[in-house]
């Protein structure tokens, strides 16, 4: 038996189900059982693959789903990692990351202030939360980061390259964006089309499993869209990103 865990979290039964129809679907043809289900506790994941097919069922998951480290012996220094952020911590200055690493115990990787401002305002006293909500970066929403430091029980890292130009690419677009977390993309394409809001939406970039962020057209607010679409998805989080308050670290 192969047991992954994925690189999606499922906060209900109607997600976990919509990944299980997923794998199911893509494994219809091959030789092997899927068993999925979520951590009640931590929310990732997880499949059970067994039979003659099992590595290739494995193979797809990981390169179309990705997979999460599991345990801390499995991260290197170097490595670059996905995750979510799970908390802007003002009080300790630092980003927290869930990185997919719950064994021995659950490990979450830490993104200093200093690294940030080093990143994002050329290292000038920029706060956290002016930072966080310049570029979009709060609860939930999908990051990569690249580990500096591993110590026995805990984990230090920056954002990685790319995760930092496509953050600084949507601020030199001057475009919004309205990232929606906890949605499936099938639901976002519907609202979209019952909304007409295709004529104020520029493009669906999906960041996660069931995360995407909306490219506004050039003139429209991103946090004018979210009564339009949020009566259509009670269940999604909004966040929104502001090219306008982005403008402020331009030399950063």
């Amino acid at each position: 038996m192969t047991e992954l865990t994925l690189f999606v979290k499922a906060f209900n039964s109607g997600q976990l189900k919509q990944i299980d129809e997923l794998l199911q679907d893509q494994f219809a043809d091959l030789d092997v059982e899927a068993k999925v289900v979520a951590n009640p506790a931590i929310k990732w994941v997880q499949v059970f693959l067994e039979g003659e097919d099992e590595v290739i069922a494995a193979a797809y998951a990981r390169k179309e789903i990705g997979t999460c480290p599991v345990s801390l012996d499995n991260v290197e220094v170097g490595a670059a990692l996905r995750g979510y952020v799970s908390k802007v911590d003002e009080s300790r200055g630092q980003l927290t990351i869930d990185v997919g690493v719950f064994e021995p115990k659950v490990t979450q990787a830490a993104v200093p202030l200093a690294a940030l401002r080093e990143q994002f305002s050329a290292g000038k006293d920029v706060g956290l939360k002016a930072i966080a909500e310049a570029y979009g970066i709060s609860e939930g929403v999908p990051i990569s980061v690249k580990v500096a430091a591993k110590e026995a029980e805990s984990l230090t890292a920056e954002l990685a390259s790319e995760q930092v130009e496509k953050l600084k690419g949507w601020q030199q677009s001057l475009l919004d964006r309205l990232i929606i977390l906890r949605a499936p993309k099938d639901l976002v394409t519907s609202t979209l089309e019952r909304t007409h809001l295709d004529r104020d939406v520029i493009d669906v970039e999906q960041l996660g499993f069931f995360e995407f962020a909306l490219t506004c057209k050039l003139g429209t607010e991103a946090r004018g869209l979210i009564p339009r679409v949020g009566r259509y998805m009670r269940n999604a989080v909004f966040v929104v990103f502001y090219s306008k308050r982005s403008l402020v670290f331009v030399g950063g």
